[in-house]
């Protein structure tokens, strides 16, 4: 085997594995920010009760962030963009609503946060890999 089909191997793999990746970071953006959307009025009673200004506004926002983001990663568009948008985000929402770090599932639920950010700044860093609407487009 030669070093040009060995690179373009690990290439195609390398693809597919940021394809898959982007698809587990998503899932659990996408139905979050879904859930948020169409149900308001609760998000914006468990944002009240977090103390964060304007809950019905910070509910559609968050909302928004969540569902436009999962979406831009899934596809792979403006991905670089998308996953440092949400690795912000998603390090602020453990730093605003999981530091109760007494309670162990708060704890869990702030490591899941670094865990996730994680994966965006590697996402960030690669970008979106050959199956993406960014590859398409460049």
């Amino acid at each position: 085997m030669s070093i040009a089909s060995s690179a373009a191997g690990t290439t195609s793999n390398g693809s597919f594995t940021i394809l898959l990746g982007r698809i587990l970071l998503a899932v659990i953006f996408l139905l979050s920010g879904f859930g948020k959307l169409t149900a308001i009025s609760g998000t914006a009673a468990y944002f009240g009760g977090l103390g964060l200004p304007v809950p019905t506004v910070t509910a559609v926002v968050v909302g928004l962030i969540e569902l436009l983001g999962g979406i831009a990663v899934l596809v792979g568009f403006q991905t670089r963009i998308a996953a440092w948008i949400l690795a912000v985000f998603t390090i602020a929402t453990g730093l605003v609503a999981h530091t109760g770090w007494a309670d162990q599932m708060q704890m869990i639920q702030f490591l899941k946060n670094l865990a996730i950010t994680g994966g965006f700044i590697l996402l960030a860093s690669s970008g979106a890999g050959a199956y993406s609407i960014d590859a398409k487009r460049g």
